[in-house]
């Protein structure tokens, strides 16, 4: 430290404050654990809680709200469509799909589809189908072949065994 640095900080008085700041003290709490007399804790909520916020819904529109919707914009003047959009809450590109699907003749699209997995198809039985067959037509190919070795192990075992005797006669 310079000899000027310190002759500027003797000279501010740093000493007689006894080391204190220049700023004023505050007069309010800010954690929420208030002093007795004070004022109460939820006066001065504490900075570091959050509250908790709800975790948003997907929003979904039935068949009738659609084409309630699809029929407003078809008849709305070409400014009109953005406030449609804004009071309903949905974007040009929801509408967009919905006008394709209405195109396309797909009423049933218009509807609410299900989520989630789907239950089993007719291409997905068939295919199980198949499947079963080619494993049922191996397993029978080694069954016959097990039954031709076991017979080949009795006829062997019975050739032994009148050998065997031959022999001891």
């Amino acid at each position: 430290m310079s000899l000027s640095s310190v002759n500027s900080v003797a000279e501010s008085g740093w000493r007689e404050r006894g080391g204190e700041r220049s700023e004023p003290e505050r007069d309010r709490q800010l954690d929420s654990t208030a002093a007795p007399g004070s004022q109460p804790a939820a006066a001065i909520p504490d900075p570091q809680v959050v509250p908790k916020v709800a975790k948003a819904k997907r929003r979904r529109f039935s068949a009738s709200d659609k084409q309630r919707i699809l029929a407003a914009v078809d008849q709305a003047e070409p400014g009109a469509v953005g406030r449609i959009l804004r009071r309903e809450g949905i974007y040009h590109s929801q509408l967009s799909k919905w006008r394709q699907r209405r195109v396309d003749g797909i009423s049933a699209g218009l509807a609410d589809k299900a989520r989630g997995a789907k239950g089993p198809n007719a291409k997905s039985l068939q295919q199980e189908n198949q499947k079963l067959q080619g494993e049922n037509a191996r397993l029978r190919k080694e069954l016959s072949r097990a039954e031709i070795i076991i017979e080949f192990q009795k006829k062997a075992a019975a050739l032994f065994e009148t050998t065997k005797v031959t022999e001891e006669s």
